[in-house]
């Protein structure tokens, strides 16, 4: 049986249970849960024509804090709150905040770099849009790196929804820690996907996606993730499954020194660990693992910490309330299993949420009442009240951008 060797390139994979031991290490710090920290994007527009800023523009009204896939020289600093600036295949903006020990910390921190940001970026005439989706432009990729070369390659051969998801649309991201131990990993990564489809539909505020005729979908961003590559997108509910659910989904980059990153046709990293290309492309390494979890984009995703990805970025400042949500949720073992309890019937339930939304009558009152539950464990009275106003918006079957 094969181990993991290590090389002059770094450590090198030649076995799946070498790759499985690495994952279980890198996907899943274990610790004490505590902290909670948020990815927040917008799209951008700069006048008159509102049309895509230049990445010599975001660049420009950056300075310091440009990331470095625009500019390889940045020293990337973060802005006062510690959030990093990204910048999306679109040209969407994106703030990566720092880990906080609380939800009110993080959101009192990210109002302030958004602040930041939104000032920055009008020193080049730079517009932020509290959008989900964009429905006026068609999708234009700015970001030219093989990397989005080559995704926008794989996608375009399986339908239109995928060069849409990277340039068109917006997410609302929360990451919190993966647990004191497996078991408690496994509970927690269990009920994020179980409340999974009652949130999306809680949060769902994209009815409009540019080319694509709204066909009554509350979530045409969610859409986008369910039009495409299901082995990369669909992810497990478990994860005790999750190592072997990276190795057997397909590569899509195969990171070199050239300009093409194509991957062997329909080749897996678990593949690519057994031997299947060392003809082609030698023996993997962990580096190429880590690479590889890169592109996968399940609704939950393992990164040491666990990623909620499935949920529509906000109008104006709501994306506050997911954020306080999940804080709430998962804030105790009894609150946690009432809510899985809520969860349970519309568990799996995706293409209902992103399609129905609230006007599915059982995730309407799957979305009351998890809200309602949030509101009363929450110790923040600010959040409770947002919470409560949430629960009360749902039961009323209205959408995030249709409270006035």
């Amino acid at each position: 049986m094969g181990t993991a060797v290590q090389s002059a390139e770094g450590t090198r994979l030649t076995s799946r249970p070498a790759a499985e031991a690495y994952l279980g290490g890198v996907c899943f710090k274990l610790g004490p849960p505590q902290l909670i920290g948020a990815e927040l994007e917008w799209l951008t527009a700069q006048p008159p024509d509102r049309g895509r800023p230049e990445l010599a523009s975001l660049a420009a009204a950056l300075g310091p804090h440009t990331p470095q896939t625009i500019d390889p020289s940045s020293p990337a600093q973060p802005l006062p709150g510690g959030s990093a600036v990204t910048v999306e295949p679109g040209g969407q903006i994106e703030l990566s905040s720092a880990p906080y020990r609380s939800a009110r910390e993080l959101c009192d921190y990210l109002v302030a770099d958004h602040a930041v940001l939104a000032d920055l970026l009008s020193s080049q005439s730079i517009l932020m849009t509290s959008a989900a989706a964009d429905d006026s432009r068609p999708a234009q990729r700015l970001m030219q790196s093989p990397r989005y070369q080559v995704m926008e390659s794989h996608f375009e051969e399986i339908g239109p929804f995928g060069k849409l998801m990277m340039c068109n649309t917006a997410a609302t991201q929360i990451s919190v820690d993966a647990g004191v131990d497996a078991a408690a990993v496994e509970e927690r990564w269990r009920l994020l996907y179980a409340i999974g489809p009652t949130m999306v539909a809680a949060f769902a505020c994209s009815r409009q996606l540019f080319g694509i005729p709204e066909g009554q979908w509350a979530s045409q961003r969610m859409r986008t993730w369910l039009e495409l590559d299901a082995p990369r997108t669909i992810g497990t509910p478990s994860s005790a499954d999750y190592a072997s659910w990276v190795l057997n989904a397909p590569l899509l980059c195969v990171c070199n020194d050239g300009d093409d990153w194509t991957p062997p046709a329909d080749a897996t990293f678990g593949d690519w660990v057994d031997g299947a290309l060392s003809e082609v492309i030698g023996r993997p390494t962990t580096a190429d693992l880590d690479y590889h979890l890169t592109t996968l984009f399940p609704p939950v995703r393992a990164v040491g910490h666990i990623e909620v990805r499935y949920l529509d970025a906000q109008p104006g400042d709501l994306w506050r309330v997911p954020i306080a949500a999940i804080d709430a949720l998962l804030s105790g073992p009894g609150v946690m299993a009432e809510a899985l309890d809520v969860a349970l019937p519309t568990a799996g339930c995706w293409k209902s949420a992103a399609q129905f939304g609230l006007r599915d009558l059982e995730l309407r009152a799957s979305a009351t009442a998890l809200l309602s539950l949030a509101a009363s464990y929450s110790p923040d009275p600010e959040f409770v009240r947002l919470l409560d106003a949430a629960a009360e918006r749902c039961c009323r079957g209205r959408a995030p951008s249709e409270e006035s």
